[in-house]
C-alpha cells in the first residue's frame, strides 16, 4: 500500500582537503503528497451521520496527520454514488481541468471505493486514488509502535490489499496451463498459475499468519486480564471520538506520564493506570483506541483484540469534545459502535471535555468561578438534552477543571469513596 508523504533526506558532509573546505549546506527536501478532497451526498441511502462539509474537514486532518497536504476539495449530491466511478464524468473532468493549477498527486474519496471504482478513477485522473479507508489504515501504520499494534494493522491492510491486487502482470494473464494441460490454444500455453494468483496465494499465506500470531496476542492479553480480575480491581474504560482528549483527561486523572498529542488516532494501545489510593479503594483506568465514523471494517476487525478491554470494563466513561460543532454526531457514532460491539449494557458515564474552549482566551481560574462556569453551561447550543443534565460531567483535561469532582464521582460508583462526600 501506498505510504503518504514519504519524502527523502539529503545529508552531506564537508569534504577535507588542503585547503579547509566550508560545508555545504543544502535545504531538506520535504516531498509532501498534494491531496484533493471528494465526497457524495447521498439522497437515497441513509441519512449520513455528519454533514459532508464535516466529514470533509475531518477527511482533510486525516491527509495532515497522514503527512500530506490538501489542496482543494469538492463534493457532490447524487442519488447514490456512480456504480463503476463513485462521481459523474462531468465531476471528473472538473477535478481532471484543476490538475495543472493545483498539482495535486492524488484524490482522496471520503468513501470507500470498491476495487472496480477505484482502478477506473486512478485511469480517468492518471495519479494515484486513495479513499478514507486507505488512509486510516496508513495513519494506524505510522502509529503502531508494540508489536500487537503492528500485527493488527498489517492484518487489516492485506485483508484491504487482497481484492485491490490487479495489473502489473497482465501479460502473463493468458497462461492458462502447462504442458499435459490439454490446452491448445496458441498463445495461452504457459506455466499454468498467474503472477496476480501467487500474489494472492502468498497474501492468503501471511493473514493465516497475522492472525495466528494474534491469536497468541490475545492469549497472552486474555492472562493479563485475568491477572487483573484476581487481584478484585474494578476496570474503567475511556472511551469516544478520535482526539477528543481521552489520553490527556486519563493524565489529569491518574498523575502519571501519558502520551498526549493533538492528533487523530494517537493512542492505539490500551494503556491502563491505577486511580486511587490504595488497593482496597482503587480502580483500574483503560484508555483505548478513538473511534471515527466510517472506520473500515478491516481495521475493526483487526482491532478486537484490543477492543476486548472493552468487555470486562465495570464502567465506560464516554468522552466528548465540548468545543466540536458535531458533538451530538460524534457522540451517536460512538453509541452505534459500542452497540456494534455488543457492549451497549456496561453502564456508560458522559464527560463533556475542553470546556475551557467554550470561553474567551481571557478567562482564566484564577477570574472565573469554575463551578459557575459550569452550570452556565447552555446544554441546548452544545445539542445536548436539558432534562438529562444530571447525566453529563464537565471537565477540562487540560485546566484540570473538573477533575476532581470526575474522579470523586468514578470513585463513588464502586466504593461510595469519602473523597466524594464533599461532591455527592
Amino acid at each position: 500500500m501506498s505510504r503518504i508523504g514519504c519524502g527523502k533526506r539529503f545529508e552531506c558532509r564537508a569534504v577535507t582537503s588542503r585547503r579547509k573546505a566550508k560545508p555545504r549546506k543544502f535545504a531538506e527536501a520535504e516531498l509532501q503528497e498534494r491531496a484533493y478532497l471528494v465526497a457524495v451526498e447521498s439522497r437515497s441511502g441513509p441519512e449520513a451521520l455528519m454533514p459532508v462539509d464535516y466529514s470533509l474537514r475531518e477527511l482533510a486532518r486525516l491527509v495532515r496527520t497522514a503527512g500530506g497536504t490538501v489542496s482543494g476539495r469538492t463534493s457532490q449530491r447524487r442519488v447514490h454514488p456512480h456504480p463503476a466511478l463513485y462521481i459523474g464524468r462531468g465531476k471528473i473532468e472538473e477535478i481532471r481541468s484543476l490538475r495543472e493549477e493545483l498539482n495535486y498527486s492524488m484524490v482522496v474519496f471520503d468513501d470507500q471505493l470498491s476495487p472496480s471504482q477505484q482502478l477506473n478513477l486512478e485511469e480517468a485522473f492518471g495519479v494515484k486514488v486513495l479513499d478514507r479507508s486507505a488512509l486510516i489504515l496508513d495513519i494506524f501504520a505510522q502509529r503502531a509502535r508494540t508489536r500487537e499494534a503492528t500485527l493488527q494493522v498489517e492484518l487489516a491492510q492485506h485483508e484491504y490489499l487482497k481484492p485491490r491486487l490487479r495489473g502489473q502482470w497482465q501479460h502473463l494473464s493468458r497462461t492458462v496451463g502447462g504442458p499435459g494441460a490439454g490446452n491448445s490454444a496458441i498463445g495461452t500455453r504457459g506455466p499454468g498459475e498467474t503472477q496476480l494468483e501467487t500474489d494472492r496465494r502468498l497474501i492468503d499465506r501471511r493473514i493465516s499468519k497475522l492472525k495466528r500470531d494474534i491469536k497468541n496476542v490475545r492469549n497472552h492479553r486474555e492472562r493479563q486480564r485475568d491477572r487483573r480480575l484476581r487481584e478484585g480491581l474494578p476496570i474503567v474504560a475511556l472511551v469516544g471520538y478520535t482526539n477528543t482528549g481521552k489520553s490527556s483527561l486519563l493524565r489529569a486523572l491518574v498523575g502519571s506520564d501519558v502520551f498526549v498529542a493533538d492528533a487523530p488516532f494517537a493512542t492505539l494501545d490500551p494503556l491502563t493506570r491505577r486511580l486511587g489510593g490504595n488497593l482496597d479503594n482503587a480502580v483500574l483506568m483503560t484508555d483505548t483506541v478513538g473511534f471515527m465514523q466510517k472506520l473500515p471494517t478491516e481495521l475493526v476487525s483487526a482491532f478486537q483484540t484490543t477492543l476486548e478491554e472493552l468487555s470486562n470494563a465495570s464502567l465506560l466513561v464516554h468522552v466528548l469534545d465540548a468545543d466540536s460543532p458535531v458533538l451530538k454526531s460524534q457522540e451517536t457514532v460512538v453509541r452505534q459502535t459500542l452497540r456494534n460491539l455488543g457492549l451497549e449494557d456496561i453502564p456508560l458515564l458522559t464527560v463533556i471535555n475542553k470546556v475551557d474552549m467554550l470561553l474567551p482566551e481571557t478567562v482564566t481560574s484564577d477570574n472565573i468561578d469554575v463551578n459557575e462556569l459550569i452550570n452556565q453551561i447552555d446544554k441546548n447550543e452544545l445539542g445536548l438534552s436539558a432534562d438529562l443534565s444530571d447525566e453529563y460531567l464537565f471537565v477540562s483535561a487540560t485546566e484540570r477543571w473538573g477533575v476532581a469532582k470526575l474522579r470523586a464521582r468514578i470513585l463513588y460508583e464502586f466504593f461510595g469513596s469519602s473523597e466524594a462526600d464533599e461532591y455527592y
